[in-house]
C-alpha cells in the first residue's frame, strides 16, 4: 500500500497539470455550441435538400477548394464549411457568410479543441493525450483503494479549508472518491476513443468491429453545380435520416462522402455514409449505421457520452463538473506535493543551519 501511495503522489505530482489542462478544457468545451458566438447560430436548422444543395453548389462554386461543410443542427444553427487551405466560415442556411476566419487561431472554439484533443501537437499529441488518460484511469482506481484506508474521515467539501499541504491531500482525497463515477466515464470514453486499440480490446466481446469499406471513385474532377442530387437520393435511400457532413474528395480516386444521421444514433454527425463518385454524382457504396454490428453501435456512443452530446442539460452538467473536478483534482495535486516538498527542504536546511552554528553564538555579550 505504501508502494501504491508513493507511485500515486509521484505520477500525479508530474502528470496533474495536463490532466488539469484537459480537464478545464473539456468542460469548456462541454459548452461550445454555446460558446460559438456567430449570428443566426441559434436558428433552427433546416433540412430541405434544396437549399442544402443550393449551399454547397456555391461553396463549390467559389475561389476556394473546399475540404468539407458540416450542416447546421439542434446545438448549431449555422453551417460550418472548412477549406482546403484551413481557412473557414460560417454561414447562415441561406448560404450568406456570417463569419469567416484565415486560421483557426481565430476562433476560440476551434483552437481550444485541438488543444484538447491534440495539445496543438498533431497525432502524436493526441497519442499524448490517450496516454494521460490511462494515467488518469491509475488515479481513480487507485485513490479509491488509498481512500478506503481513511473513509472514516469523509468530508466532501468544494475546495480545501485551508491551502496547506495537509488539508490539500484531504480535499483531494475526498473530492476524487465522490466524482470518481464521472471521472472514470469520461476518462475512459476519451481513452478508447483516441487509442483505438484500447477500444477494440475493451469492445472485443460485442464481437468484432464492421468498419465501412470506403469505395475508389473513378479519377475526374469534382462537379461545381447540381450538387442538389446528392441530398435528393440521400432523402430516397434513408428517408428518416438528416444530413450532417459533406466531404469532398482529398485526393484522386476518393469519393464524395455525405454523412447521416439517422434517429437512433447518438454522434450528432452520425455513423450512416453514402459514397458518390465525383464525375457522375452516381452512388457508389453506403454504410448503413442499423447493420454495423454490436461493436460500432457501442463505440458510436463514445462521443456523445463524453462530450455531453446527450442527455439534456442534466448531463452537460454532470460532465462539466467531471471536468471541473479533474483540473481542481490535477492542479492542487501538483501544488500540494511541491508544497511539501519545498516545506521540507526549507526546514531541512533549517535545521542544518542551527546544527552548524556554534555554541553560544546566539547569547549576548556580558
Amino acid at each position: 500500500m505504501r508502494l501504491l501511495s508513493l507511485l500515486h503522489r509521484w505520477v500525479g505530482a508530474v502528470v496533474g497539470a495536463l490532466l488539469a489542462l484537459l480537464g478545464v478544457t473539456g468542460a469548456l468545451l462541454v459548452w461550445r455550441d454555446a460558446l460559438t458566438f456567430v449570428p443566426h447560430a441559434s436558428d433552427r436548422p433546416a433540412q430541405d435538400p434544396v437549399s442544402l444543395g443550393q449551399v454547397v453548389d456555391a461553396l463549390a462554386g467559389g475561389e476556394k477548394q473546399v475540404d468539407r461543410v458540416t450542416f447546421a443542427g439542434d446545438g448549431l444553427g449555422v453551417h460550418q464549411a472548412i477549406f482546403a487551405d484551413g481557412s473557414g466560415a460560417y454561414l447562415d442556411q441561406t448560404g450568406r457568410v456570417v463569419a469567416q476566419w484565415a486560421s483557426s487561431w481565430e476562433r476560440p472554439e476551434l483552437w481550444l479543441f485541438d488543444l484538447h484533443h491534440r495539445l496543438f501537437l498533431g497525432d502524436f499529441g493526441e497519442t499524448v493525450t490517450g496516454i494521460a488518460g490511462l494515467i488518469g484511469l491509475f488515479f481513480v482506481v487507485s485513490g479509491i483503494i488509498l481512500w478506503w484506508r481513511m473513509r472514516s474521515r469523509f468530508r466532501p467539501r468544494l475546495w480545501p479549508v485551508k491551502m496547506t499541504p495537509g488539508a490539500i491531500v484531504h480535499h483531494h482525497r475526498d473530492l476524487g472518491v465522490l466524482t470518481a463515477p464521472l471521472l472514470l466515464l469520461s476518462l475512459l470514453t476519451g481513452v478508447m476513443m483516441v487509442l483505438p486499440a484500447v477500444g477494440e480490446f475493451l469492445l472485443s466481446p460485442l464481437g468484432p468491429e464492421q468498419r465501412p469499406r470506403v469505395p475508389t471513385a473513378l479519377i475526374a474532377p469534382a462537379p461545381t453545380r447540381d450538387l442538389e442530387k446528392l441530398f435528393v437520393v440521400a432523402a430516397t435511400r434513408f428517408p428518416d435520416a438528416e444530413p450532417r457532413r459533406l466531404q469532398w474528395p482529398r485526393s484522386p480516386g476518393k469519393p464524395i462522402v455525405l454523412r447521416l444521421r439517422q434517429s437512433f444514433e447518438w454522434t450528432p454527425n452520425g455513423r450512416t455514409y453514402l459514397y458518390f463518385d465525383p464525375g457522375t454524382l452516381e452512388v457508389i457504396g453506403e454504410a448503413d449505421a442499423a447493420t454495423a454490428g454490436l461493436h460500432a453501435s457501442a463505440r458510436e456512443k463514445l462521443y456523445p457520452l463524453h462530450a455531453a452530446k446527450v442527455g439534456g442539460l442534466a448531463w452537460k452538467l454532470a460532465m462539466t463538473a467531471s471536468g471541473l473536478a479533474l483540473a481542481l483534482l490535477g492542479s492542487l495535486a501538483v501544488y500540494g506535493f511541491w508544497r511539501t516538498r519545498w516545506n521540507t527542504r526549507v526546514a531541512r536546511q533549517k535545521r542544518l543551519s542551527r546544527a552548524l552554528q556554534p555554541q553560544g553564538s546566539s547569547g549576548s555579550v556580558q
